[in-house]
């Protein structure tokens, strides 16, 4: 079998770092990843980044079809060239930023279930996608850096807790499933990496109108994560956000706010647990209904 050095080196390639490009070394390692994924026979898997297939073709042993989205174009004649990927491996040139995932959910027939070892240069923005399209899916099963599985895992009071941990708490479970070294890749990234799957939880997501609520508090208030809630609440730039509502005064109306949640206003950002969120996006929505009406 050849190692990924040899085959890109047959075809003329190197791994892009624009592209964020770490390829899985070792074969038994894919198979983990789909053992520990829980991929069924009747499964359609979306994998985002193919690279040199390794993933790839693990998947295509289990699932019933194996759709692969990736970007570079070096990769795709590589794998046309070898015609090493299985008849149930569709491989579209394509961009995952710039996917229309409630078409492809709808191509499929069901919601989707994302598989990657991830490119790190877009774990940020692939993750607010997946969460902004989470309709649209029932899992993503992605390899990403420890800082972030950190992140989206942390509890509250930690400096780790932060927007992405409340946002994704509140719509989806999320599970580790595996710690993988440096050494498992080609070439070996700089920081160690780990598995989780995201399972998103509809029946107990908040609605989308509240959703956008509490996204709105959340963005602010981490972004003045060092400010009390008082203070971070009752500037301008927070109450602009909702033109229904004129304060004459902005910390009368968030120290108005946070009494309705119950939350004192001595309190920062990272020591409210994600239903507090919640609370205050409720008491907030009632506002600006009773400013409407």
């Amino acid at each position: 079998m050849k190692t990924p050095r040899d085959l890109l080196h047959q075809h003329l390639l190197t791994p892009r770092k624009s592209l964020g490009q770490n390829f899985l070394r070792h074969p038994h390692i894919a198979d983990e990843i789909v053992r520990r994924a829980g991929i069924a026979p009747g499964d359609t898997i979306i994998e985002v980044g193919v690279g040199l297939g390794a993933l790839t073709m693990a998947l295509a042993r289990t699932a019933e079809k194996v759709i692969g989205l990736e970007i570079d174009q070096g990769l795709i004649a590589l794998h046309e060239a070898e015609q090493d990927l299985p008849a149930n491996v569709e491989l579209r040139r394509q961009d995952i930023l710039r996917t229309d995932l409630a078409a492809l959910a709808a191509d499929v027939g069901r919601p989707l279930h994302v598989i990657s070892n991830l490119p790190y240069s877009i774990s940020h923005p692939f993750l607010f996608l997946v969460l902004d399209n989470r309709q649209h899916i029932r899992q993503v099963t992605v390899m990403v850096q420890e800082e972030v599985a950190a992140r989206l895992m942390a509890q509250p009071r930690t400096k780790e807790y932060g927007i992405a941990t409340v946002l994704f708490a509140l719509c989806a479970r999320i599970e580790s499933l595996l710690a993988v070294s440096p050494e498992m890749f080609h070439p070996e990234p700089a920081v160690q990496s780990r598995l989780i799957q995201i399972t998103f939880a509809p029946e107990t997501a908040p609605s989308a109108s509240e959703f956008a609520m509490v996204k709105k508090i959340v963005r602010h208030t981490f972004g003045n994560r060092r400010k009390t809630l008082g203070n971070t609440l009752g500037t301008a730039g927070f109450w602009q956000q909702f033109p229904e509502i004129r304060p004459e005064n902005g910390k009368a109306l968030a120290n108005d706010l946070l009494r309705q949640a119950e939350i004192g206003d001595k309190a920062r950002p990272e020591e409210l647990a994600p239903e507090e969120f919640i609370r205050l996006s409720q008491a907030l929505g009632k506002m600006v209904a009773e400013s409407c009406a």
